[in-house]
């Protein structure tokens, strides 16, 4: 089982940063990628930002240049540095971890509220 705890979510104002982190601990095996999502009421989960074991990171275009996401030496834990914050980021941020058996796991998922 793998437990995923974030951290770091919180109200900010338009034009500010905030950085969540997640770490995961239990019994799993290797992990394959992180990430974070995004959801607002009514709206689909949004991917906001992946990374894998090698490194390599994918962003939606609505993030790009302005958060990023990192999990240093591949450790268990991923963190997201929002910049530049916008209200329409206002949402519910999950993160989520992929493991090298296929299953993913979710984090219970942490508020950020921009106001502008």
């Amino acid at each position: 089982q793998v437990q995923l705890v974030e951290s770091g979510g919180g109200l900010a104002q338009a034009g500010g940063s905030l950085r969540l982190s997640c770490s995961a601990s239990g019994s799993f095996g290797s992990i394959t990628g992180m990430g974070w999502y995004r959801q607002t009421p009514g709206k689909q989960r949004e991917l906001v930002a992946v990374i894998t074991t090698g490194g390599s990171t994918n962003y939606a275009e609505s993030v790009k240049g302005r958060f990023l996401i990192s999990r240093p030496n591949a450790k268990n834990t991923v963190y997201l540095q929002m910049n530049s914050l916008k209200p329409e980021d206002t949402a519910v941020y999950f993160c989520y971890t992929d493991l090298r058996s296929g299953s993913r796991y979710w984090g219970q998922g942490t508020q950020v509220t921009v106001s502008s």
